[in-house]
């Protein structure tokens, strides 16, 4: 019997399960993939948005603006990479000034702090690259942008720490209530807890309805984005939206938490959350509107082109409340942009909700606050470099040359708490494999690493999640000369 069941490993469901695990009681997290962070919380616009697009009194609204305060001190006592870089909203004719207005109502409303109106030129100052098409802006200073990955690792990291449990390959095939409490039947048997919390983003509306709850439906949103390789003379500083559309927010073009850029999201709306395909005609839309807001990006240093999918409620806002139908049971659904932003604030909320149902836990005496995350050996200063090589001689062996990752970091990323079980978890969790020639070395060993550390074949891994093929580079041998390019070069 557990106090708290968590179904989803994304980013809610584990800033829920870091939260919970303040208390004393028996708390689980109950996720259907091989790892946590391998659906909506893995691509996104990793924005920590201000607050200011939101409808006022919604809980979208409420839960940015809050979850906008949190982050920093999170990151800081968690150990994942935040950035505080500001934002700007442009526009470019009188139509786009009238939402500008608009947006700056609404984020005086909301409570966000520091927002300014400007004009084109102040707009240039603070981002140069500015098309000079561009005549005002709104200028927030407490936007940012994170590690989507980290925050979420963070989260499950320091939840189980303090005696959370975690349960993957768990998928939840029904909910029954009964005398005790709610069963949650899953593929790999049942679980029993006296409340549970459905946190499952793009299923929420199915699992909702194992609760006879009808609230809500989810429509599943492709949105296609291109990362850009970081160069000095190509960097962007802040993050630039254009004026938002009924779609969603629009083509942005923005730092991100490393330093590339990255340029998208479209929003088309698909049958499945695989539909992943990242298809010719939405990178074109991608590509046309992002220079619409900075003329002179580069598209042909483009190093990648992903898909992510959020869970698009046909309500139009966060669906968070206690079933209507069956006791015990806390929906938490709809959970799309600004879920990333809003996930410590929606576990804040539903910690209370808990409460409010009966959850008494007292707080943990033994209570760890903190985590420290793996560290990038390559950023360390020369003096700490040199000290953890001569304690530990696998952090002095590089395995990614693009990103400096070491065997070190990639054996910390398989054997923290809830550690890599498959090729791109190692990725999320430490870079091997993020920088120019994306893993076309460093995916030759990774696979083999991970697989003797988990006891494993290598045919017995999964890129991503079960049934996927393993990616291998077309590189054979990553030491031989390739089409005239010396591997050193490459």
């Amino acid at each position: 019997m557990y106090d708290v069941i968590i179904i989803g490993g994304g980013v809610v469901g584990c800033a829920l399960a870091q939260r919970l695990s303040r208390y004393e009681g028996k708390v689980a997290v109950l996720e259907k993939n091989v790892e946590v962070c391998t659906e909506t919380t893995k691509a996104n616009s990793a924005i920590v948005h201000g607050g200011f697009d939101a409808k006022p009194g919604t809980l979208k609204a409420r839960f940015n603006v809050r979850g906008n305060q949190m982050i920093p001190a999170l990151a800081k006592e968690l150990d994942f990479v935040y950035r505080e870089i500001g934002s700007l909203v442009v526009a470019f004719d009188d139509e786009d000034r009238e939402a500008l207005d608009m947006l700056m109502e609404r984020g005086t409303e909301n409570g966000v702090e520091n927002l300014e109106l400007i004009d084109g030129e102040r707009a240039r100052e603070i981002e140069p690259r500015l098309s000079d098409k561009v005549v005002a802006a709104l200028w927030c200073p407490g936007s940012g942008v994170v590690s989507p990955f980290g925050m979420c690792y963070a989260f499950i990291e320091n939840a189980l720490e303090n005696r959370v449990e975690l349960f993957t390959e768990r998928e939840v095939v029904g909910l029954e209530k009964t005398d005790e409490g709610v069963r949650v039947k899953t593929n790999q048997g049942d679980f029993m807890a006296r409340f549970v919390v459905n946190c499952t983003g793009l299923h929420s509306d199915e699992v909702a309805r194992m609760a006879g709850d009808e609230d809500f439906s989810i429509i599943p949103t492709m949105g296609v984005y291109r990362i850009l390789r970081k160069q000095a003379d190509q960097e962007i500083s802040t993050v630039v939206f254009q004026t938002p559309t009924a779609k969603g927010k629009g083509i942005l073009v923005t730092a991100t938490y490393e330093g590339n850029t990255m340029v998208g999201p479209t929003a088309s709306a698909i049958t499945s959350e695989l539909e992943t395909d990242t298809m010719e005609d939405s990178l074109d839309l991608v590509d046309r509107l992002s220079k619409k807001s900075v003329p002179d990006l580069d598209l042909s240093t483009s190093i990648r082109v992903f898909t992510g999918v959020r869970a698009k409620p046909d309500t139009h806002e966060f669906m968070i409340y206690p079933s209507k139908k069956m006791e015990g049971v806390i929906q938490v659904g709809g959970i799309e942009s600004p879920g990333l932003t809003s996930s410590p604030a929606i576990a804040e909320y539903v910690d209370g909700l808990l409460h409010e149902m009966g959850f008494d836990g007292p707080e943990k005496a033994d209570y760890v606050g903190r985590r420290k995350g793996i560290d990038r050996v390559a950023h360390l200063p020369e003096e700490e470099r040199a000290k953890k090589i001569q304690e530990d001689p696998n952090y002095g062996e590089i395995i990614c040359l693009c990103e400096q990752v070491s065997l070190g970091e990639i054996l910390e990323a398989i054997h923290r708490p809830a550690g890599a079980k498959t090729v791109d978890g190692v990725k999320r969790r430490c870079r091997a494999g993020m920088g120019p020639c994306q893993g076309r070395r460093c995916g030759q060993k990774v696979p083999g690493i991970l697989a003797r550390e988990l006891g494993l074949a290598e045919e017995e891994l999964a890129q991503e999640r079960h049934g996927d093929a393993l990616v291998r580079s077309f590189f054979r041998d990553p030491d031989k000369e390739v089409q005239g390019v010396k591997a050193e070069d490459r």
